[in-house]
This record gives C-alpha cells, structure tokens and sequence, in this order.
C-alpha cells in the first residue's frame, strides 16, 4: 500500500482537489458579492485559479499531460481570492456588484463543482479497478 502512495497514482487527484478547493473558494466570495450587493463601495470578489494552473500546465511545454500534471508543484498551486477594481460599476455608490451577473456565475460555479466531484469519483473508481 505505501508503493501506491509513492507512485503519480494520485497526482489527477491531487489537482482536481485544488480544484474543489477554489471553487469553494469561488461560492463564498460569490455569496458574499450578493450579500454585499447594497454596500457602497464594495468591490466584488472572485478567485483567480484557473490562471495559475493554466501558467503551471504550460510551464512543462513539450510533454504529455500526464508529465505535466505529474511536474506541477501542489504547494504553489492554490486558488487566491482577488477584489475586482477593475470591474465596471453602474451605481454612483462605488459597489460593482450586478446581483444578476452574481448569479450567473453562481450557477456556473454549482455546475463547475459537481463536475470535479464526479471527476474524482471516476479517478477513485479507475484506482480501484486497477487495484482489482
């Protein structure tokens, strides 16, 4: 068993749970950009993952994305939560949050997560019919 712990057997897991982890990053400052919806000046809130494993996976160039995945650096891979300055905003009050557009992207993000769930439900059952 502590072979298995040693191989890349885990290194799919192991990003499409960073993965998880920003998206629940990303449903927390969403709820938060609507429950400040009617704060003045309050700047929206999003995370920035995608970008960074974007950067990661492209750092390894020329290889297969199993070598690529296998190279990435887990502890630099974290999902960052960021105000969004730059976004336009309707209100004189200074707030940037569109409660609609907010939505959207909740429902995004709902679709986002169920689909990593189910990634790593396919990841565990692959593991386990290897192991069979």
């Amino acid at each position: 068993m502590s072979s298995l712990m040693n191989t890349n057997a885990f290194d799919y897991v192991n990003v499409l749970d960073k993965a998880l982890d920003a998206s629940a990053l990303r449903h927390e400052a969403i709820s938060n950009n609507l429950a400040n919806a009617d704060t003045p000046n309050y700047k929206r809130e999003d995370v920035n993952f995608e970008v960074q494993l974007a950067k990661a996976l492209r750092h390894s160039r020329y290889k297969s994305m199993d070598a690529k995945v296998a190279d990435l650096k887990m502890s630099r891979l974290n999902p960052i939560a960021y105000k969004d300055y730059a976004g336009f905003s309707y209100r004189i009050d200074g707030n940037n949050v569109d409660p609609d557009t907010e939505g959207v992207y909740l429902a995004k993000n709902q679709i986002v997560y169920q689909g990593l769930e189910q990634s790593v439900a396919q990841e565990f059952k692959n593991l386990q019919a290897v192991m069979k």
